[in-house]
């Protein structure tokens, strides 16, 4: 492989990831809830998801990939704009669960038809065969990441 920068899979990927960012600031739902960043939809959109279930914050740190500081910070802010709420849980009175409130459960229509609308632009074209084996290449470059910070 040539050195030339563009030809990495990390910088498309990285990329990749502005644009996604900058789909969300600049949809058209966006003006609906301007308070809400893009790093809070999706928060918003996974607790959406799993309204049946008590959600904690290692689990927003799980499926984000992100570290318990960054979690806290986000969730923190989420809290402070009255998104979410952190309760107690009966089984352990130390665990708090994540509960949107109903400004982010109103919110959570709009962002949900967001994630589907970038998800049918990134995917158009593709077969099922070739969105199946993408995602399996994401994860797999995923857990190769995951295996070299516990070789360290």
């Amino acid at each position: 492989m040539s050195s030339t920068n563009e030809q990495f899979i990390s910088t498309r990927l990285r990329g990749l990831s502005h644009r996604i960012h900058r789909f969300f600031e600049n949809s058209p739902n966006k003006k609906e809830f301007d308070s809400i960043t893009g790093t809070h939809g999706w928060i918003i959109a996974f607790l959406s998801c799993k309204k049946d279930e008590d959600v904690f914050q290692k689990d927003v740190e799980k499926e984000f990939d992100i570290t318990r500081a960054t979690a806290s910070k986000v969730i923190d802010s989420m809290e402070q704009k009255g998104l979410v709420r952190r309760e107690r849980v009966a089984h352990d009175a130390r665990l708090r669960k994540l509960v949107l409130t109903p400004e982010a459960e109103s919110a959570s229509e709009l962002i949900e038809k967001d994630k589907i609308m970038l998800e049918e632009t990134l995917v158009r074209g593709f077969s099922e065969e070739e969105k199946k084996l993408l995602g399996e290449f994401i994860m797999r470059m995923r857990s190769n990441l995951e295996n070299k910070d516990k070789e360290e």
